[in-house]
């Protein structure tokens, strides 16, 4: 048995939209009002926790009432055919629900909370409940959303640039590639593998020979790149 080709994807907040998951890039980056930057680092944690805690409350909660769309169930269809490796920027548990068992979550997980001290406790939220003042870990300090915040350090990254240099076939969906230094896992990819971005917009990148765009939305152009794909594994 030969083995399967390995197919890296990365994937960002363009593929959760899909599936009603609010983005904030389109609404100029607010949440009710607020600088979404203020309720999504440390800064805004330590001025005002419970605002935070409300910011992430009603994310998990919109989380729970979405689905995973076409774009995620064909991902995890692949897996059939290729050794499937995702890594997502995004929090959401979408890829997983759709089957994909091979998910590196870059920017945390929102089902997740942890100690405000002490960043290898972390916890589970059982059914998506909400964190609030008062909620501690283990060792007494109150609990935050297990999710790297702008101005935090990206734990997982290096770990995704050896993901990303294993690829024989690259895949991006969904993602501007604008965010660093997720952006530059796109460079890692080795010589021989090709490189196909999948979104809407043409991100800009520059314009390596090897990268191929595909300017439709996840839900269209994932199932459509999977039926090329499988054609040639």
């Amino acid at each position: 048995m030969t083995q399967k080709k390995k197919l890296v994807v990365l994937t960002g907040a363009g593929i959760s939209a899909e599936s009603g998951i609010a983005t904030f890039r389109g609404s100029g980056g607010l949440w009710e009002g607020h600088d979404v930057t203020a309720v999504a680092s440390p800064e805004g944690w330590r001025k005002d926790p419970a605002l935070v805690l409300e910011f992430y409350n009603q994310r998990r909660r919109q989380m729970v009432q979405c689905a995973p769309n076409a774009g995620h169930l064909a991902l995890a269809q692949l897996e059939n055919y290729f050794d499937v490796q995702i890594i997502t920027q995004n929090i959401d548990n979408l890829h997983e629900r759709a089957g994909s068992t091979q998910v590196m979550h870059l920017h945390g997980e929102i089902l997740l909370a942890r100690s405000s001290s002490n960043p290898e406790l972390i916890y589970p939220l059982e059914g998506g409940k909400d964190i609030v003042i008062g909620d501690t870990c283990a060792e007494g300090s109150q609990l935050r959303p297990n999710i790297v915040w702008f101005g935090e350090d990206v734990p997982l990254f290096q770990k995704a640039v050896e993901i990303s240099r294993s690829a024989d076939i690259y895949m991006v969906v969904g993602t501007s590639l604008v965010v660093y230094p997720a952006n530059t896992l796109v460079t890692y990819p080795l010589p021989g593998a090709p490189i196909y971005i999948i979104d809407p917009t043409k991100p800009d990148i520059g314009y390596q020979q090897r990268v191929r765009f595909i300017l439709e939305p996840a839900t269209t152009g994932v199932p459509k790149l999977m039926e090329e794909l499988i054609a040639m594994a």
